[in-house]
């Protein structure tokens, strides 16, 4: 679902590897969403705090720093409470006690139909 230049959703990308950063954020441009990235939960935050136009936060579960993306999870739940939370791993069994409520676990390898249909869902009207 393509949205139009003047209604394009913010999703924040965050994930400590550059090339799955990269991939992660072109595959949610290409859907139609504008993408701002972070590489560790500490840019995130700060991210979170200038900018009042985020709606998803699609982050990477093991993660370098002061906190994971799990920890991270939690914090944009508890201070940022409207912005959606897709989180990510290749090694996590991302069961549904570890997450905020409202939290879309894809593991990884993910799709690009993934993504976009998890983005799709998230940012509808409702």
């Amino acid at each position: 679902m393509a949205h139009s230049p003047t209604e394009r959703p913010l999703v924040l990308v965050v994930e400590d590897e550059y090339l799955i950063r990269t991939h992660a954020a072109e595959v949610i441009r290409d859907a139609g969403y504008e993408v701002i990235e972070a590489s560790n939960a500490d840019e995130a935050i700060l991210l979170l705090e200038t900018r009042q136009d985020i709606r998803v936060v699609f982050t990477d579960i093991q993660m370098p720093g002061t906190m994971d993306g799990l920890k991270l999870a939690h914090a944009v739940r508890h201070r940022w409470p409207p912005v959606h939370i897709v989180a990510t791993s290749g090694h996590h069994p991302g069961q549904d006690g570890d997450f905020p409520l409202g939290t879309v676990f894809l593991p990884k390898p993910y799709s690009h139909h993934q993504i976009e249909s998890t983005l799709d869902t998230l940012t509808a009207p409702q």
